[in-house]
């Protein structure tokens, strides 16, 4: 950091990426490195000629040269093309399109000159993310090319170039320098963790204070995790059962069973619905209705009656599609009308849609009505895993005034979810389960950009050279050992200078963001750009009780305790984050906690996991 400028434009690499002295935030040792850059460019054009004379030579028949020598020569040319092609492709990685110099910043002016309120800056910084957003939009189509570009694919593009554009448009970092902030953040953390009372208990919810009550939820959550992991379908059925799962499903995944599916809508039933009656133990005749239809804010859910504990149950499933991703990213605010609720509602924008499709198919096409009517004496519960748990508390709260005793189980739901009012209200009806470090209930924007102002301060703090923080911090992840002691160059160094944007002398930066303006305060900024979200519910908080670090096949014991929304704050830098967020994984510690012995199994067996449930 900062990234190089070469050819007149900005890179995404550093130049402490290609040599090693010097620090990340002390890049006077290399000062030479364009230099060089700039030689090696030169240098590339005779290897090319060169490569193309090897090739014209090779392919000559008439050189009477020995079998050998022409073997090293051809031998000595694909090496050369094969360096000349990986120099390509490194520049293709490297690039940025969004690096271009921006005419007319005058960089070494006072603030006064460059400060955003004035006419010039403003508009050239409003030029500067309008082409980033449209950079970034670019980006989404080509990902997304698969998918039909119709007004809702095109609304959510937008929204979220518009999202990560503004995100990342305020930080001069390259991909290096946030996996060493990454690497340094985690350290940290887990030396406060070490350095913390182990007699140190979680917070009580105040509406839940007992332990007969944090009993009977656990038995509860543990019975309707499997309704919300069966929604995932055939695809996580088969990853949790690799050796027997395929012979399961494989007799009806080709079956043609019309007759049998007049209650059930939706599509590619064969194998889902086989899957889902595995993973249940229901019946066919306790399917109300099945839908697996998937597009953007269009999510797939079931309802089924539920004997055991007398309920009409609403699944929903997460995101296991690229669709469920643009869902899962719509992150803007959207205002939410809730009755008798005060205060202002106003919840995820794709999620609200999402819940708000479910809302019309279980009321619009009477689907609601045909299940209390096979069962009327039957509560209503929702239940969801990551994005079906969102989906899930969103659609509890819009029927709560229709059905007063529903019940919500929310599965390791997003952080970022619903307004302070809205959260509150749902401790009446709804629980959400957290595991571990999972990293979804934390994610919100406004922790995203905490983050981040985390992330540029311990980087610019630190005063160890990159290749040593990565070096050390891969070691860590797999080995573990004694996190880093975090020695600062920055300890004599004016507080003021901590205000200024971290970037070199040919920063393409041009605004004051308010990320490096409170980089020397361990506080959130003062003006927060987005509206604060939060996870609904009370939460019902897993944690593994003993070491973080536990040899494969130890036994594996779990703690629970009910928590609040603060302990969601920050997000926790972990090889845990994704794996606590797998439902096998979830269902795995409810069921550890619900049985008088937990299973022996290793914790990081889980963590290799290739299924994108978010």
């Amino acid at each position: 950091m900062p990234g190089m400028v070469v050819f007149g434009r900005r890179w995404r690499i550093a130049s402490d990426d290609l040599v090693f002295p010097g620090t990340i935030m002390n890049p006077g040792p290399r000062r030479s490195m364009t230099a060089l850059v700039y030689l090696r460019a030169l240098l590339y054009l005779p290897e090319f000629i060169w490569a193309c004379l090897g090739v014209i030579w090779v392919s000559d028949n008439s050189t009477g040269c020995e079998p050998a020598e022409v073997g090293a020569v051809i031998g000595a040319v694909v090496s050369s093309w094969i360096i000349l092609l990986s120099m390509v492709v490194g520049v293709l990685v490297v690039f940025d399109p969004l690096g271009s110099q921006r005419p007319g910043v005058l960089l070494d002016a006072p603030l006064g000159v460059r400060d955003l309120e004035s006419s010039e800056s403003s508009q050239l910084f409003y030029t500067a993310h309008t082409v980033a957003s449209r950079v970034w939009e670019s980006r989404l189509r080509l990902l997304c090319c698969c998918l039909p570009q119709d007004d809702n694919h095109r609304a959510a593009f937008s929204s979220i170039a518009q999202l990560v554009s503004g995100f990342f448009m305020d930080t001069d970092l390259v991909p290096s320098d946030i996996a060493a902030g990454l690497a340094l953040l985690h350290q940290e953390q887990d030396k406060m963790e070490q350095c913390r009372d182990p007699d140190e208990v979680l917070s009580h919810s105040p509406s839940s204070p007992i332990r007969e009550d944090l009993e009977v939820e656990l038995e509860k959550a543990t019975h309707y995790m499997q309704f919300a992991a069966a929604a995932y379908g055939w695809p996580l059925y088969v990853y949790s059962n690799p050796l027997t799962g395929l012979c399961k499903l494989s007799g009806d995944c080709c079956r043609s069973h019309h007759a049998e599916y007049d209650l059930v809508g939706g599509d590619n039933l064969g194998c889902h619905f086989t899957s889902i009656l595995q993973s249940t133990g229901l019946q066919y005749r306790d399917f109300i209705h099945i839908s697996f239809h998937n597009q953007i804010y269009e999510i797939p859910f079931f309802v089924a009656l539920d004997h055991k504990r007398e309920a009409v149950l609403v699944a929903v499933r997460g995101t296991l599609s690229l669709k469920d991703v643009l869902t899962d990213l719509s992150a803007e605010c959207e205002n939410l009308s809730v009755e008798g609720v005060s205060g202002t509602c106003y919840a995820h924008k794709g999620i609200s849609q999402a819940a708000h499709y479910i809302y019309k198919k279980l009321v619009n096409d009477g689907i609601l009505s045909q299940a209390f009517n096979i069962a009327p004496e039957y509560k209503l519960v929702i239940t969801g895993h990551s994005l079906g748990a969102g989906a899930a508390s969103l659609l509890a709260v819009l029927l709560r005034s229709t059905h007063p005793t529903l019940e919500c189980y929310a599965f390791s739901p997003p952080g970022g979810l619903m307004s302070k009012a809205l959260a509150d209200y749902s401790k009446q009806f709804v629980v959400s389960v957290v595991l571990g470090k999972d990293l979804v209930p934390r994610l919100s924007i406004p922790n995203m950009e905490d983050l981040k102002r985390r992330l540029l301060k311990i980087v610019s703090n630190c005063n160890k050279a990159k290749y040593k923080i990565l070096m050390h911090g891969c070691w860590y992840e797999l080995f573990g050992g004694t996190p880093d002691d975090f020695p600062t160059e920055l300890e004599n160094r004016r507080e003021e200078a901590l205000n200024q944007p971290l970037l070199g002398e040919e920063s393409l930066l041009v605004q004051r963001s308010s990320t490096y303006q409170s980089l020397s305060s361990d506080d959130s900024p003062t003006h927060p750009t987005h509206l604060p979200l939060y996870p609904p519910g009370r939460i019902l908080y897993i944690t593994e009780d003993g070491p973080t670090r536990r040899h494969c096949f130890s036994q594996v014991r779990y703690r629970a305790e009910w928590s609040s929304e603060t302990s969601f704050r920050n997000v926790l830098i972990s090889p845990r984050m994704i794996a606590d967020h797998m439902p096998d994984v979830v269902l795995h510690a409810l069921r550890s906690l619900t049985r008088e012995h937990p299973f022996a199994l290793c914790p990081s067996s889980m963590s290799n996991s290739h299924l994108n449930v978010i």
